[in-house]
């Protein structure tokens, strides 16, 4: 395998496997920890963590695009 697919994977597997992380503003924690039970917060922070998703593999997908195009020019200039 090349070098820079394995740090590739690396990065994508370290960009996966963080911690869960609370994504709700302090405005939306205020007024959802004052609900008991706390089902609302989740659903909320779920939410938010969903939608943070689309704009990574928007991202993800240009990088991977500029990096098959290089990779095809070079390819056909050593050619």
């Amino acid at each position: 395998m090349n070098m820079k697919f394995k740090v590739f994977i690396i990065f994508l597997f370290l960009l996966f496997a963080v911690l869960p992380a609370e994504a709700q503003c302090a405005m939306c924690r205020a007024v959802l920890e004052s609900e008991e039970g706390g089902h609302a917060a989740k659903g909320i922070n779920n939410g938010i963590m969903y939608l943070m998703i689309f704009p990574y593999l928007l991202i993800a997908g240009v990088g991977y695009a500029i990096y098959r195009s290089r990779k095809k020019a070079r390819s056909q200039e050593t050619e």
